[in-house]
């Protein structure tokens, strides 16, 4: 190591002396306009068709093989046409039955699908509702409504834009012109577009007819399959914040319409109706329409024995340390006392021998031993250990008018805590005692509810259901969607077949590189654990698992590309030897005497620049291990505001960086607004965080590695609903900042990054896709090309490769090589500009296109021109014969164009490719 770093540095010893950052003053952060969303979904296409990099080329490498969240189904009458929803991938439709999938609903307003239908008369009649209505961590809003008309080929918007999540969309079975549309309204904050709304004339105009309040929302409709004027809708009232989450009240209830939804009866017979009632979710059998089965989160507490490992009387535990004297403890067997340090985990530094060193000299107390983990409960443990009712099973024979409870099975581990995300319920079409409980597992009941058992066990079916179609003529086939992607049964879910081969709509929370040839890409998935694949491979290639859970950061240590730094959700991470197969937890464990560890969803975690050895992880401190996660030393205090408390873990740290120039310098910044930076390895701390928007999450942070001093940030007021693009430049270490969003849409902002070669190429990633900069910020383009407008959650660059490394939420990994721009930066004089030709190599068999047996190879071009102009390109061969020759309308910037051609010898050939007054060249060989 270049510099001595103290062991125990001023802000640690201020930490166990319970030293307290004073604390930012609160401000109220106002929510983005409706007017402003619709204006920022305008520019953005306004960007896109403007872009000179609208046609600049990247290939998706997947994968698919874990594939995401599937959200909704809807299957047309012939049953081998259908479309499926992305939580955050958009619209994908099979035309054979699932051997195949195509999105069709690219580009437009949002990608986060909330629910879809298909018009009951007419399969060409398709409505889609954007923004996803579970309601999670990773839920975005939406744009409003969307339909087609033509089976998904175009789209017409359709209004509710301010809605942000739609519940549902009902289609009158006979008349496609008249919906209803449940709309959930905004997540972080309340606003009055929510409701149930209804149109009769195919979405021209619109009447609310349902409403409770500006936080309130309706989740589910269903149509009585007999008679179109009995509607059921469920409201559901909820509103998440960052440090907490509501996901019940007195406006959750059941409502009921007999005149085709123009008024509504609150129903209450039977059916709770406290502010304990959560998430509804129902479904009216086919097979006797009076009977509708009610699926309720009920969030009522109750009194659950927690499950533990019981005692022996002799045993000693944790509780034991608050009746002891210091003498006790120093009196201990060396053995027990480690025993105990070690179950209950600890800081690895803290053994028996310094334990009683520490007790000995008066610097800790046996109090302060059993008080270790406080009131901190493990984030992961309150998901499962519940203290509510959860979910309960309701029936009704009079179609809706009355309710009763019918479940005798214990339900609690089918939602655990979090109902929110959850909530279908679906009866199967052959009998009205059979029916689906889509949650954490899948459950069946075929006896009216009173008991369930699994029915996910077979096929390796992923957990989380959110989606079911059962087929109306045949109960037995069933598709199903859940967080690992679409599944179809044809034995009533006895068995399970996974549709994963075309889906590529994996939800990206990281994206890592290494310096492997070629080189692999390694990414942590929502509730898809973290997985890692070749740079070269195509999307249906198989990745390989490195972890479970909802996966999270990467760090890889490139000196042998052998050793994996990662794990899941709040802060459990491994290091992994992928030639040897070796793990080990590595998360380390806060002081004795200081608060326990609040980790965010998301935990920062990276190796140093200047020596892999030393590895970086976040809580609200920032910890720091010289022997690459072994043992670990606090080197800051608690670097949040630390003001907010709920049932969502917060007040954490969400990002970590060192300066690429400066050994020692790191900067962190927290998800209630604070960044702060050292520049002597976490001695001495400064809030830097002076001069920009005040309780924002810091969504990114990038030091420059062109000049010292330089730093980027991003701040993203997403769990506000402030939609606004915060990106900051500081020139000195954060002293000062200025704003350089230049001319960017209302979009949050996830991550900036810096190029390698051009200190004024800037990248950016947005909720809705990825723009590049060449200005230093003042200035930028959408660059998205074959992208479509998925959520950039992060950026890597592999410098070897200049390729930039696109981690989607919603559309898997796509990679751009750089090259071509670095070409265009280098010669900014030249009018015309061949960038690149697609390798073609010799292929014996190329005689038999003339028998129709393989199809011709195509060569793609890409080139630049930097004005509208018309283009002739010309393949010669080396006797200058013109093999091949077509016009192109060339854009002003990248343009992309290809030949297919045949009986191609080896040797060398020659792209030209001119205008009325420029021309350039190109030589290629084929080998």
């Amino acid at each position: 190591m270049q510099n001595k770093i103290t062991k125990i540095g001023f802000w640690a010893l201020a930490l166990m002396l319970g030293f307290q950052i004073p604390k930012g003053q609160s401000q109220q952060i106002k929510a983005t306009s409706s007017k402003a969303m619709q204006e920022a979904v305008q520019q953005h296409q306004q960007m896109r068709n403007s872009s000179t990099f609208r046609n600049y080329p990247a290939r998706n490498i997947g994968p698919t093989n874990m594939s995401g969240r599937i959200v909704d189904i809807e299957v047309s009458k012939d049953y081998k046409t259908y479309y499926v929803a992305a939580a955050s991938g958009g619209v994908w439709k099979t035309t054979d039955n699932g051997q195949s999938f195509k999105p069709v609903f690219d580009h437009l307003g949002s990608l986060v699908i909330g629910d879809m239908a298909i018009a009951p008369s007419d399969d060409n009649i398709i409505w889609v509702g954007t923004g996803e209505n579970n309601s999670s961590r990773s839920t975005y809003a939406g744009s409003g409504l969307y339909k087609s008309t033509d089976g998904g080929n175009s789209w017409l918007f359709m209004g509710l834009p301010f809605s942000q999540h739609i519940g549902q969309i009902q289609i009158h079975p006979s008349n496609p012109d008249i919906i209803w549309v449940g709309s959930m309204g905004s997540l972080y904050s309340k606003n009055e577009e929510r409701g149930l709304y209804k149109t009769i004339d195919g979405g021209k105009t619109w009447r609310r007819t349902l409403y409770v309040d500006d936080n309130t929302g309706v989740i589910d409709i269903k149509i009585h399959p007999k008679n179109p004027d009995l509607l059921l809708a469920a409201t559901w009232e909820r509103f998440r914040q960052s440090h907490d989450f509501t996901g019940n009240g007195k406006g959750s209830a059941i409502w009921r319409s007999e005149d085709g939804g123009d008024t509504w009866n609150k129903i209450t017979n039977g059916f709770p109706a406290d502010e304990f009632v959560g998430r509804i979710g129902f479904d009216f059998s086919q097979s006797n329409p009076d009977v509708v089965y009610a699926l309720l989160d009920n969030q009522k507490p109750i009194d659950r024995p927690i499950r533990q490992r019981q005692n022996t009387s002799e045993e000693l535990n944790l509780d034991s340390f608050k009746k002891m004297t210091a003498e006790d403890v120093l009196k201990m067997d060396d053995e027990i006392l480690e025993k105990i340090l070690r179950n209950n985990r600890f800081a690895s530094k803290y053994e028996a021998g310094s334990v009683k060193k520490l007790i000995k000299n008066g610097k800790i107390t046996p109090v302060q031993i059993a008080n270790y983990h406080g009131d901190n409960q493990d984030a992961n443990a309150n998901l499962v250990n519940t203290s509510i009712i959860g979910a309960e099973v309701y029936r009704s024979d009079d179609t809706g008018k009355s309710w009763k409870k019918v479940n005798e099975s214990n339900l609690e581990r089918l939602y655990n805590s979090y109902g929110y995300y959850f909530g279908e319920v679906r009866v199967g079409t052959a009998s009205e005692d059979e029916l689906f409980l889509l949650g954490v597992p899948l459950l069946v009941s075929r006896d009216g509810g009173k008991t369930f058992a699994r029915t996910d066990t077979v096929g390796n079916v992923h957990s989380d259901h959110q989606s079911m179609w059962i087929n109306p003529n045949d109960s037995k086939h069933i598709l199903l969607g859940t967080d690992g992607g679409l599944y179809v049964s044809y034995g009533s879910g006895e068995k399970w077949d996974h549709l994963n081969t075309q889906l590529t709509i994996s939800q990206f929370y990281s994206v890592m590189v290494d310096e492997k040839t070629p080189y692999h890409v390694y990414g942590g998935m929502q509730d898809n654990g973290v997985w890692y694949g070749k740079s070269t491979n195509k999307p249906e290639e198989a990745w390989t698992s490195l972890m479970g859970g909802d996966g999270m950061v990467v760090a890889v240590d490139t000196r042998t590309n052998d050793i994996i730094y990662t794990g899941f959700q709040f802060g459990n991470y491994f290091r992994i030897n992928t030639a040897t197969g070796e793990r080990k937890l590595i998360t380390p464990s806060h002081d004795i005497g200081s608060a326990s560890n609040r980790w965010n969803w998301r935990t920062p975690a990276i190796l140093s620049k200047h020596n892999q050895d030393i590895v970086y992880m976040g809580s609200q401190y920032v910890y720091r291990s010289l022997d690459r996660g072994d043992t670990w030393e606090t080197i800051s205090p608690d670097l949040t505001k630390n003001q907010k408390s709920g049932n969502v873990p917060f007040a954490t740290l969400t990002v970590i960086e060192e300066s690429p120039l400066e050994f020692g310098t790191l900067y962190a910044g927290s998800d209630d607004g604070n960044i702060w930076m050292t520049q002597d390895h976490g001695n001495n701390w400064q809030d830097i965080s002076k001069g920009l928007p005040q309780n924002r999450w810091v969504s990114s942070i990038t030091p420059s590695q062109h000049q010292e001093g330089v730093v980027y940030v991003t701040l993203n007021g997403y769990r506000f609903d402030d939609f606004t693009p915060y990106i900051y430049k500081s020139n000195d270490y954060g002293k000062t900042w200025n704003p350089i969003s230049g001319n960017l849409p209302t979009e949050s902002i996830n991550i900036i990054k810096e190029d390698h070669h051009f200190a004024n190429l800037l990248f950016v990633g947005t909720d809705q896709g990825l723009y590049i900069s060449q200005d230093g910020g003042s200035s930028y383009e959408l660059m998205q090309g074959n992208i479509p407008n998925v959520a950039i959650y992060d950026l890597a660059v592999q410098k070897r490769e200049n390729d930039l490394v696109i981690g989607s939420h919603g559309r898997s990994i796509y990679i751009m090589d750089l090259n071509p721009i670095y070409e265009v930066l280098r010669n900014q004089g030249q009018v015309i500009k061949i960038l690149s030709a697609s390798e073609i190599r010799f292929n014996p068999r190329w005689a038999a296109w003339s028998e129709g047996i393989i199809t011709k190879p195509t060569q793609n071009i890409l080139f630049y021109s930097n004005s509208d102009v018309n283009i002739k390109i010309e393949v010669l061969n080396t006797k200058g014969e013109s093999l091949k020759s077509w016009d192109v309308l060339a854009i002003k910037g990248y343009n992309s164009t290809y030949w297919q051609h045949e009986n191609l010898g080896r040797g060398k050939y020659q792209i030209n490719i001119t205008s009325a007054n420029n021309s350039d060249k190109m030589d290629f060989e084929v080998k």
